[in-house]
Formats: C-alpha cells, structure tokens, sequence
C-alpha cells in the first residue's frame, strides 16, 4: 500500500512514464481494477512502441495521476505512428485536481510527442464531462466532430464489458 502526502507542492510531483511495477498502482487501490487487462495490454504495447503510459507520483512514490498515450492504432486518424497519436485514460485523482498537475502532465506528454515527431494529438472527451472539456479548450485543443463512444474491454474477471459514451473529438496541433 502507497502512503499519500496530505498536499504535496508542485515541486513534489514528478512526471515518468510507467514501469511495470506501477501497473498494479494504476488500479488506484481497486477503483480502477476493472481496466486491469487494458493496462496490461498497453503496458504492453509499450515495450513495442506503439503506446506511451505516463504517470504523476509523488516523492514518496504515490501514484496520483496517470495518462495513456496510444501512438499507433487500429484507427489511424486518431493515432498514426508518424504525426498522430491519441491521448485516454487521463485522470487524477480527486484530491489533487486543480493544483496543475493535469496541465503538467499534459505538457510533459505533448513536449514528448513534440520530440518524437508528432504534431496532432487527438483525444476524447466524455460530452457529458463538461469541466475535462473546458481543461482541455485551456490547453489550446478544440472539438472537430464528435464520437459515438463504443467501446469495450476485458474486465479483470475476463469478461467482455461493452461501453456507450458520447464523446467530443478534440485536438490540438503542436508547433
């Protein structure tokens, strides 16, 4: 179990990409052990290349935030593997909302794509999740369609959960 700081500074809050070790942290003490597959999966693409998982943690290790990038997919007008890739999965948690750590996380990945050749990132956003939104038009992405939100995943028990979320298609271009 992660001991939590009560109010860590921002300079207590660094940004890495995730090692195997912190797939289980990503689970945030069960709340998210649903998605336990995906993570997997991804971390899995990851050591192919094809996908990036950021995490916030603190000092002590405590993993507060945590963002998934996909650079290549199965739908390559989010994620193309040369200029495109699609951010999901970002959150942080509760209590630590609205202290930058969103936006630090969003920086550090978008200076990474930046850096790997990458000018537009894509990502969605929950229609009914109106705050995400507004976060996201602050850092510069602006919605170009919307999505019927489909789609499934592997729960932690094996079985197939199927999902409808509405979502805005956002994206911003990086210069």
């Amino acid at each position: 179990m992660q001991t939590s700081p009560i109010n860590p500074t921002f300079d207590q809050v660094y940004i890495v990409q995730a090692e195997e070790i912190d797939l289980i942290s990503l689970e945030w003490d069960g709340e998210y052990s649903h998605f336990r597959h995906m993570f997997a999966d991804t971390y899995q693409l990851t050591l192919l290349g094809q996908a990036k998982i950021w995490v916030a943690k603190t000092l002590n290790n405590y993993l507060i935030g945590q963002l998934f990038v996909s650079l290549k997919g199965g739908r390559p007008e989010l994620a193309d593997g040369r200029i495109r890739a699609y951010v999901f999965g970002f959150r942080v948690r509760p209590v630590y909302r609205n202290q930058g750590i969103g936006t630090m996380m969003m920086r550090t990945v978008e200076e990474d794509l930046y850096q790997n050749s990458f000018r537009v990132v894509t990502l969605n956003v929950a229609q009914i999740n109106h705050a995400a939104r507004r976060f996201y038009e602050r850092l510069g992405y602006r919605i170009v369609g919307d999505d019927p939100g489909h789609w499934s995943y592997l729960d932690q028990t094996g079985h197939t959960q199927q999902m409808h979320e509405p979502a805005w298609r956002m994206e911003k271009e990086l210069l």
